[in-house]
């Protein structure tokens, strides 16, 4: 009997491996299975679904961009790795697109070549080798933060790439120029209640780890404020001037944009209230020039001025009338505007404007020292040199994007205790952190953008047109503005403008193949 068992133990024991074979055979039927059921599904209901997600995917990238502003602009540790998974979480989103369809089309504008050279000199930067000894070397000086930084443009740049694929086609771009234009006026309106009922707390609920010295809205710093404001506040105006919206929205948008423009003056910003002004100057210069000649055209025939522009102001909801005469509600507009900038820093108060321009460096010489408050040494001068110090020592490939801080007390005049985290000129720093390459790759990135704002602006629409010239003066007074502060490293301010980038030179490219096509067959 003994005998028996054991060589029935001994069987069971012998076919104990090929019942474990058959086990993961059937598991990989099953998986394989699942995975060709999934697919087949989500390929039978492409048609449906790939529509969906080219929403989902333009709606959620606008939603990032609300959300990384109301986060105190994405500076917080929490904030920036929301944001980085959001837009990871997007591209994703991309790529179940691209199976649905059986093809990833990807448009790639090559403004954002800069961007790719930069993120590989940080890779660059960041690398960090060890002697024999156990020392380590890199090309930065604090190769952690060089690889932060490179993260973040590398977030930025497939925003980018997410912005121009799914926010410039009809009609996503209509739905964003409405989302900036009315999440800029609500951060607007925010921002002047919040600044007489400010009590200490951001939102009036959120304690700060550190009361900030000059908060305005969502921001822990009023120029940064400023710096996003100022970029949308063009807009409104360029579509305004350009003839491309009429009647009751014109006056809404104008209304808007005298709230930001106030908004900015009340957020008592030097920069921002110089940088509005130079934006502002920029869509006048060039807004009521023809868009050029009207080339959108059916062949043999010609469109009809209203059908000519597929993202016509009747698109909106907001404007079921255009009664009121182009030239009529461009006018009433432009009145809003002065009026209410006019009025609401007659009601708000003069005083505190003026003080502030006071302590500038621009102020009179009769006025005395102790009111001016402040020279331009003071303010930033002192940074300023001893970025310039920084910057003959490591001249051509700089201290490692994002080693500012942890490389200035280096070159500091004072006794190194003083933490400054930035040049507060963004011009500056990007030679600094990235030398001369960093400036050559600098250089590179304003020329093409100029490029692709003077060609978009001459597009055969005048909603293409005047959202284009709006953008371009919205990224000149950012430009304008990166010489006195640092709003490129605020991660929703830059996420904002690599927005506008992507439209501009989406609207370019069309802008260009519109010039190519032949007037009639």
């Amino acid at each position: 009997m003994e005998r028996t068992r054991d060589r029935g133990t001994e069987r069971r024991r012998d076919r104990e491996p090929e019942r474990k074979r058959d086990r993961e055979r059937k598991k990989r039927r099953r998986r394989v299975f699942s995975r060709s059921f999934f697919l087949s599904v989500l390929l039978s209901l492409g048609p449906y679904f790939s529509p969906a997600l080219r929403s989902i995917i333009a709606f959620g990238l606008m939603a990032v961009m609300a959300g990384a502003t109301l986060a105190f602009g994405a500076v917080e540790p929490w904030s920036l790795a929301t944001l980085g998974l959001s837009v990871i979480a997007l591209l994703f989103l991309w790529v179940i697109k691209g199976l649905v369809d059986r093809r990833l089309s990807v448009s790639a504008p090559s403004t954002g070549l800069p961007l790719a050279a930069l993120i590989l000199l940080g890779v660059l930067q960041g690398i960090t080798t060890t002697d024999s000894a156990g020392k380590r070397f890199s090309i930065s000086l604090d190769a952690e933060a060089t690889r932060l930084a490179t993260e973040v443009l590398l977030i930025l740049l497939i925003a980018f790439l997410l912005s121009a694929n799914f926010l410039v086609k009809v009609p996503a771009l209509t739905w964003l120029r409405n989302f900036l234009i009315f999440f800029g006026l609500a951060l607007s309106i925010f921002g002047l209640i919040q600044r007489f009922t400010w009590n200490g707390k951001y939102f009036w609920v959120i304690e700060p780890s550190a009361q900030p010295p000059a908060p305005f809205g969502p921001f822990v710093n009023h120029n940064h404020f400023a710096g996003y404001v100022e970029m949308i506040a063009p807009i409104p105006v360029a579509l305004i001037l350009r003839r491309a919206v009429r009647g009751e929205l014109a006056i809404v948008y104008g209304f808007a944009a005298a709230l930001m423009g106030l908004a900015v003056i009340m957020s008592l910003s030097r920069g921002g209230m110089i940088s509005l002004v130079a934006g502002l100057m920029f869509v006048v210069a060039f807004g009521f020039k023809r868009s050029g000649k009207r080339r959108i055209e059916d062949r043999g025939s010609r469109i009809d001025e209203r059908r000519r522009s597929i993202f016509d102001l009747r698109s909106s909801i907001l404007d079921p009338l255009s009664s009121i005469p182009l030239a009529a509600s461009r006018f009433v507009a432009i009145i809003v505007m002065l009026f209410t900038i006019g009025a609401g820093v007659w009601w708000i108060g003069v005083d505190p404007v003026i003080r502030r321009v006071e302590k500038s460096e621009m102020a009179p010489s009769s006025v005395g020292a102790s009111a001016r408050g402040e020279t331009f040494f003071q303010s930033r001068g002192w940074i300023w040199r001893d970025t310039a110090a920084m910057i003959r020592d490591r001249w051509a490939l700089g201290v490692g994007l994002g080693a500012y801080q942890t490389a200035y007390p280096i070159y500091s005049s004072h006794d190194g205790t003083l933490v400054v985290g930035q040049a507060h000129n963004d011009y500056l720093q990007i030679v600094a952190d990235a030398g001369i390459f960093g400036a050559v790759i600098a250089l590179w990135f304003i020329f093409l953008v100029a490029r692709d704002t003077l060609r978009a602006s001459r597009h055969g629409s005048r909603v293409m047109s005047g959202m284009a010239l709006g953008a371009g003066g919205g990224m000149f007074a950012l430009f304008v503005h990166s010489l006195f502060d640092f709003n490129f490293q605020i991660p929703s301010n830059a996420l904002l403008f690599i927005v506008l980038t992507s439209v501009v030179s989406q609207i370019a490219s069309a802008a260009t193949e519109e010039s190519r096509c032949p007037q009639s067959a």
